[in-house]
């Protein structure tokens, strides 16, 4: 715990909260509940992409955030581009490609994990002159997701641009939100995982996410060790509706429940509503079960909502 305290007091200096690298796309939302996608009927349009949830959710409970993205010259990314305005986030490092079709992904709705169907184009053309050194240099947490490393060029971009956060004093931050229809492979997903676990992220897996990597059931000591062994201090581990557990490098493992809700009415964004807390927390250096506490309410308040969050999100900065 005192290792993570003098890391965060090292940031404060800096003025930029959160740059989140990866994916931005167009989710399409099935309105039908419980069903798959082959049954799914109509869809209704949605801002997504994990970081770009947890880019928007933390501007709005006040933290200062940067998206950096790709999206096609299309009306899709017109859209995108007027959600950003709407919640004040910078559009300046994101660039859009004459050449390529914003990213879309169809969803099923769903009480656990949804199924989904991703058509990629512009996401993954992400380019190092996009991340220039003053930014990481004013960054507390450079954050990006397993998704967004899936695929060249942003994976050879994500991980140089990394390395270059890591040794300029930034907080790493990972999604581990494996599928493996993203990558080419297993091994290769295995690899650039671990490339970026070197860098000592913040980890946020969840039992899904590790049971699609790993192609089995692994206890949840074998989970921990896995990324102690890699270099990473502090993984945090989602398990739904049982909670979630915390573990850090020489400390006492933290189990939370998760917070009952009465109807659950979309799953997706839960997990990145969780991790948007979490870092909120982390950032106003809160101790680490509190984070937690506060990642719970996150995720609570957006399995009641369907796509975005509600505008009250801003009421957990008061909660701190």
């Amino acid at each position: 715990m005192k290792d993570l305290k003098i890391n965060r007091n090292k940031l404060d200096a800096r003025t930029i909260d959160i740059l989140c690298v990866g994916e931005v796309l167009i989710d399409f939302i099935g309105h039908q509940s419980a069903v798959g996608i082959d049954e799914t009927r109509d869809y209704h349009r949605y801002l997504g992409g994990s970081p770009t949830n947890v880019a928007m959710n933390s501007e709005r409970l006040g933290l200062k955030a940067l998206m950096v993205a790709a999206v096609g010259n299309d009306g899709f990314g017109d859209y995108i581009f007027k959600r950003f305005s709407e919640i004040s986030i910078t559009t300046d490092y994101i660039v859009r490609h004459e050449d390529k079709a914003t990213s879309v992904i169809f969803v099923s709705k769903s009480e656990g994990t949804p199924d989904f169907i991703p058509y990629r184009d512009a996401d993954y053309c992400i380019d190092e002159t996009q991340i220039p050194q003053d930014i990481l240099s004013d960054t507390k947490i450079f954050h990006t997701t397993c998704f967004a490393l899936s695929k060249k060029p942003a994976q050879s971009t994500i991980l140089k641009k990394a390395a270059e956060a890591f040794h300029l004093g930034c907080q790493l931050s990972i999604d581990v939100n494996y599928a493996k229809k993203l990558w080419d492979s297993k091994k290769e997903a295995l690899d650039v995982i671990k490339a970026y676990c070197k860098f000592n992220p913040l980890v946020k897996i969840s039992e899904d996410d590790m049971e699609r990597l790993f192609e089995r059931h692994l206890p949840h000591t074998d989970i921990f060790e896995f990324f102690h062994a890699e270099g990473v201090d502090t993984v945090c581990l989602t398990l739904g509706s049982k909670g979630v557990k915390l573990s850090q490098k020489g400390q006492p493992l933290i189990e939370l429940p998760a917070i009952k809700v009465e109807k659950v009415l979309d799953t997706t964004g839960a997990g990145d509503a969780f991790w948007s807390g979490f870092l909120f927390a982390f950032i106003k250096q809160k101790p680490i079960d509190e984070c937690l506490k506060v990642a719970l309410q996150l995720a609570a308040l957006k399995l009641q909502n369907v796509g975005r969050l509600p505008d009250n999100i801003t009421i957990l900065s008061k909660l701190l």
